[in-house]
């Protein structure tokens, strides 16, 4: 399969070039991209995102992380087409009460080798 390139940017090379992400790399960076934004942020795409950030303030208890899940899956299958969401799976940071880890497994439709993206979210409680 060709090499896919995508927005977003990956900086300029030494050369003075644009960089694009790549591959896996472009796919989760959009990812990330989706989950990061908020619905509204984009003027031409006003549903595009998942809004996590909405969540901050939130009390970190299973209706959140529920919801939390829902959210992701949701907007991760409606924005990125590349992806088949296997799992969600949101927990509460082990050392901060204020911390759910969200663990994403996908698998991209191209190659079926199942991949994971993580990270963290402080709700702020």
């Amino acid at each position: 399969m060709p090499h896919v390139r995508s927005w977003p940017l990956g900086g300029v090379d030494e050369d003075g070039a644009l960089t694009w992400a790549t591959d896996d790399q472009s796919v989760r960076e959009v990812m990330l991209n989706i989950l990061l934004t908020r619905p509204g942020e984009r003027l031409q795409r006003p549903d595009f995102g998942a809004g996590l950030l909405n969540f901050v303030h939130q009390p970190n208890n299973e209706t959140t992380r529920n919801l939390i899940a829902g959210v992701v899956r949701k907007s991760l299958t409606l924005w990125e087409p590349r992806v088949l969401v296997d799992a969600v799976d949101v927990s509460p940071g082990p050392d901060d009460v204020s911390e759910v880890h969200i663990n994403i497994r996908y698998r991209l439709r191209h190659n079926p080798a199942p991949a994971e993206l993580g990270l963290t979210l402080n709700l702020g409680v």
